[in-house]
This record gives structure tokens, C-alpha cells and sequence, in this order.
């Protein structure tokens, strides 16, 4: 299994408003159909809490939604999903809650699965990449700029391997 983290995030680094509400425009046509092809790639997703109550937005489909809406909600619904909480009591369909062993759970994952894995969340990002369990970081810059918020990197940097 391959772990990538990535994420939109501002020309400083934060992938959302001081508000606590994404205040980055949605993605474009052309990036969105990214994101869609990229789901479409996936094997799994491990998320932390709070981007998982962000993302349950795509568990049903809309009335209002577009073609490329209903293809990204299909593709995401049909990847497995694991939440790590200790807040949460259940997750919806495809989804595994993990309250205990982030690091065994992971390396467990690793070991059995073979494909590429998305990490979402900060949080949960900076603690995989402490233990250097993330092998790729993909980085989306819009071109805005926040100031402040929640920051792509929680935590200490990357180390660089070349």
C-alpha cells in the first residue's frame, strides 16, 4: 500500500479559513474531474473525524447535483473508508471506525492492502507523518491567500529523502 496526503490549501499553507469553514472556492471543472479521476484510483481512504463529517456530504446522492457530482459520490462510496476517533459511536456504509493503535492499525493496512491509500485531514496527517508512514504529499495550491486557519501541515514538516 502506497499512503499519499493531499489536500487544496492556500498560497500560505492552510486548508481552511479562521472561521473553521472552507473559505477557498471550490475547485474548477477541470480540477474537480482531477479529483474525481483520482477517486476513481483509489483503494482506500483513511481519514481523521472532522474531514470525515466533511465528506459524509457525498454518502447520498443530490437532486441538485451534475453529472460529475454523481460520479465523484460513486466513486467515494465505492472505496473503503477507515475514520480514526475517539469521538465518533459509527460510521456510515464501507467505513471502519478505529479508536485504538493508530500506529499498528496503519502498518497493519500497509502490510495487507496493495494500492494507493489517501490520507485526509491534517491532524491525522502530521501524526502518520511522525511515525513516517506517508510516502507521497500532494500538494493542490489555489491561488488565495487566508492568513490564518487550519494548516495543511499540522505538526513538524516532511523530512525530505533525496
Amino acid at each position: 500500500m502506497k499512503l499519499f496526503y493531499g489536500m487544496m490549501q492556500s498560497l500560505d499553507g492552510y486548508i481552511d479559513g479562521p472561521s473553521g469553514t472552507l473559505e477557498i472556492p471550490p475547485p474548477d471543472e477541470a480540477l474537480f474531474q482531477h479529483f474525481v479521476q483520482r477517486t476513481r484510483e483509489m483503494s482506500g481512504s483513511l481519514m481523521g473525524r472532522g474531514i470525515y463529517e466533511f465528506m459524509r456530504y457525498w454518502h447520498d446522492d443530490r437532486p441538485e447535483w451534475g453529472d460529475a457530482e454523481r460520479e465523484f459520490g460513486d466513486a467515494w462510496r465505492s472505496i473503503p473508508k477507515w475514520v480514526f476517533s475517539r469521538s465518533l459511536d459509527a460510521v456510515g456504509p464501507n467505513t471502519t471506525l478505529v479508536r485504538e493503535d493508530l500506529e499498528g492499525t496503519v502498518r497493519r493496512l500497509k502490510a495487507e492492502h496493495e494500492g494507493l491509500f489517501d490520507v485526509a485531514g491534517p491532524k491525522l496527517a502530521g501524526a502518520l507523518t511522525e511515525l513516517g508512514l506517508i510516502d507521497e504529499y500532494h500538494l493542490y495550491l489555489r491561488p488565495y491567500v487566508l492568513g490564518q486557519g487550519k494548516p495543511y501541515f499540522v505538526g513538524p514538516r516532511p523530512r525530505c529523502g533525496w
